[in-house]
């Protein structure tokens, strides 16, 4: 799969651009601050509906601007596919498939794929467990699109839990409304908790399935990452993926999941409603990096640290590239802030890919081997030379 086209309208720096595409490699050259990030932001932004540089839609709309519009001509085989997404901040974003058909945004994820190489990178191993868990969602979607329905049912029930925990925690810690009589903040404390326990199954419902997936994915993922590690820095593993669930078990099936999680909720019942949140569930889990018999996260060195943030992109693209739809490599100003020697070991790996999209400051950031198209991006203009 390929982009053969990219077309830009109020998206972040650019009024409008249009840029043809090839197979291969592809840089966009120019000085920091011109827009290179920009475009392959763009395309990362059809694969997964987020930016890996900013939470919101809104920093995505060129200033002065309601809305912006990214839009890309991907191959893949013999099939040519027109997907296109308005970004609405503040409303809902609008999606097209072949400008005719009005989709959900979700139904585009799929038609793009990315494994995207960035400087935010080494968050994945030095930076908090919600970048883990980002990083092991993103990929399970790009693996199974249908997975983004379970997340927002997730996030959804997710949410109204954490309401109603809220809701009664106020009411026993405030008697309820003010004013209102104890046996009164008891009957309104009991209703919300009442309520409660259905929204634990329907929480419990998604995270299983969310559960499988992650586990599915890291047992995939173990033996790709390992071997990337040793290929970018031989002798230096062996790596291990380890998961770390709020709600500790052996459970493997979707069901025994399921009670598992129902089991931690109920456990953590006084204690959540204490504190107004929900303490168990996917989105307090982590995922343990070790390096050796170490955790990487404060015992790895800042070269270990960069390999292994690599590795696990790496293993990214093999396991997609291995299951049909080999995705976009795209490299983000990474060049510049590796050593020589793992410089050369990358370009080395990501250069026969289908499609590999490389930003950098100036053309030395580019590794010989990595040759193909070049654009010089300056000033809001891409040329290329």
């Amino acid at each position: 799969m390929h982009v053969t086209h990219l077309s830009l309208a109020d998206f972040r720096s650019y009024a409008r651009v249009e840029v043809p595409l090839d197979p291969g490699v592809t840089a966009f050259v120019g000085p920091n601050g011109q827009g290179k990030t920009n475009l392959v932001e763009a395309v990362g932004y059809l694969a997964t509906l987020g930016s890996h540089r900013v939470a919101s839609d809104a920093p995505l709309v060129r200033m002065g601007a309601e809305r912006a519009v990214i839009r890309a001509q991907v191959r893949q085989g013999e099939r040519q596919q027109l997907v296109e997404l308005e970004l609405n901040p503040g409303r809902s974003n609008r999606a097209r498939i072949n400008r005719s058909s009005q989709v959900r945004p979700r139904d585009i994820l799929g038609i793009v794929r990315t494994v995207l190489f960035a400087p935010e990178d080494l968050a994945l191993v030095k930076g908090d467990p919600g970048e883990r868990r980002r990083f092991l969602d993103e990929l399970i979607t790009a693996r199974s699109p249908r997975m983004a329905g379970v997340r927002s049912d997730y996030d959804r029930v997710l949410k109204q839990r954490n309401t109603l925990l809220k809701s009664a925690a106020l009411a026993r810690r405030h008697g309820g409304r003010r004013g209102a009589p104890p046996a009164r903040a008891e009957s309104s404390a009991g209703a919300d908790l009442s309520t409660l326990d259905v929204w634990d199954q329907h929480l419990a419902r998604a995270g299983a399935e969310l559960l499988a997936q992650r586990l599915d994915l890291i047992a995939a993922l173990q033996p790709l990452a390992d071997k990337a590690y040793e290929q970018l820095a031989p002798g230096g593993g062996p790596l291990a993926l380890e998961y770390k669930p709020s709600a500790p078990g052996e459970a493997q099936t979707r069901e025994d999941l399921y009670t598992q999680l129902m089991a931690a909720l109920a456990d953590v019942r006084k204690q959540e409603i204490e504190r107004g949140v929900t303490l168990a569930g996917p989105h307090r889990d982590d995922l343990l990096l070790k390096l050796g018999q170490l955790p990487a996260k404060g015992y790895a060195s800042h070269g270990e640290s960069w390999s292994y943030a690599l590795a696990l992109r790496l293993a990214s693209y093999d396991l997609l590239r291995a299951e049909g739809n080999e995705p976009v490599l795209v490299l983000d100003d990474v060049f510049a802030e590796l050593d020589t020697r793992r410089r050369e070991r990358l370009a080395e790996l990501v250069a026969p890919g289908e499609q590999v999209l490389v930003t950098a400051a100036v053309d030395d950031d580019v590794p010989h081997v990595l040759t193909g198209a070049r654009y010089a991006v300056s000033e809001g203009t891409v040329e290329r030379v």
